[in-house]
């Protein structure tokens, strides 16, 4: 068997493994498909997490499979059970730090907590479409911090597949008048087939005018107009975008951020203090991912259109390349006889 391990800055490597053996309340699941993660990609270039001099980071964290083996005290899992696992609920933060990644053969879950840390799939689910449920539980968590419901108008920037699922999400809940922004056509593309009802690409369009002619505008308190937009949701993680959002946003408008930034940025705090703007962050998915997975034989098709490109295992290594790219969503690495 094999294991996708960090050993350095930009140093990623598939090395050779012994299979795992269950211990009496642990689960071995064979993975049959794991999406690559924008964090597994900071991982390698930050050179992983916690990793001793010498030692290695394995990663993967986005994973499906079905179980083949059950420890003597585990309860409610049986062997050949199609399952998804909860990372953020595993003992060791599989694919985050921990001795445990999702890219390969068969992973180790231990201290497993029965539909908690593994998550049962309908048999007719296809597993690259449930690994998809820890990329959409980060985005479900993003659209509940909003308080987004029907007739609000919303901007979600940034078009990765965190950014397509809050449109997935908005749209699933009635809340129409959703615009996309990001920089890359081909994520456009993706935006307005799962229902975005108009899309922007900054780099060749005026954000705030745009938005204004979508989304109407208002007057603010020093007698400038601001666009109309209720929610603004930051899945982007640009330098200026914050700023810019509070600059451009209307009295009690609603600023949530799910990106990731690496460095401190400069926010226009007087902006924020006339708009009376409202600005808070979401990470994770607390407690989404039983819905997610609840949700998704329903909403199956348009989740799979998330997928730009897939992978053999084998070739996890060029995969990792192309998941850098801006023309890339959401890239697949599945594992021999997946299947369905």
């Amino acid at each position: 068997m094999r294991v996708l391990n960090i050993h350095g800055v930009g140093d990623v490597r598939l090395d050779p493994r012994d299979p795992p053996k269950a211990g009496d309340r642990d689960v071995v699941v064979r993975v049959k498909a794991c999406g690559i993660c924008g964090s597994d990609l900071s991982y390698i270039k930050g050179g992983g997490i916690g990793r001793q001099d010498g030692g290695v980071t394995p990663i993967g964290h986005e994973a499906a499979g079905e179980v083949a083996q059950v420890g003597k005290d585990v309860t409610d899992v049986r062997l050949g059970q199609r399952v998804v696992i909860n990372p953020m609920m595993t003992s060791t933060f599989i694919g985050s730090g921990g001795p445990e990644g999702a890219f390969t053969e068969e992973v180790l879950v231990g201290e497993v907590q029965p539909g908690v840390t593994l998550l049962p799939i309908p048999d007719d689910l296809p597993f690259e479409v449930a690994a998809l449920a820890e990329p959409l539980a980060v985005a479900m968590h993003g659209v509940n911090r909003t308080g987004a419901k029907p007739g609000d108008k919303v901007a979600v920037f940034g078009c990765g597949p965190i950014g397509l699922g809050m449109v997935l999400w908005l749209v699933d809940r009635g809340i129409t008048d959703v615009v996309a922004l990001d920089l890359a056509p081909e994520r456009l593309a993706r935006a307005k087939a799962l229902g975005a009802r108009a899309v922007i690409n900054p780099a060749t369009e005026d954000v705030r005018a745009r938005l204004m002619e979508l989304h109407g505008s208002e007057t603010n308190l020093l007698g400038m107009q601001a666009a109309g937009t209720d929610v603004y949701m930051d899945a982007a993680g640009a330098p200026s975008l914050v700023t810019d959002v509070l600059r451009m946003g209307k009295r009690h408008a609603r600023l949530v951020i799910t990106a990731v930034y690496s460095k401190p940025v400069e926010v226009d705090m007087s902006a924020m203090l006339i708009n009376e703007m409202s600005v808070t962050s979401a990470i994770g998915y607390p407690n989404e991912l039983n819905d997610v997975v609840a949700a998704l034989p329903r909403v199956r098709e348009k989740a799979a259109s998330m997928i730009s490109h897939r992978y053999p295992f084998d070739q996890v290594l060029e995969a990792l390349g192309v998941a850098g790219t801006p023309a890339s969503a959401k890239v697949m690495i599945n594992f021999e006889g997946a299947g369905a």
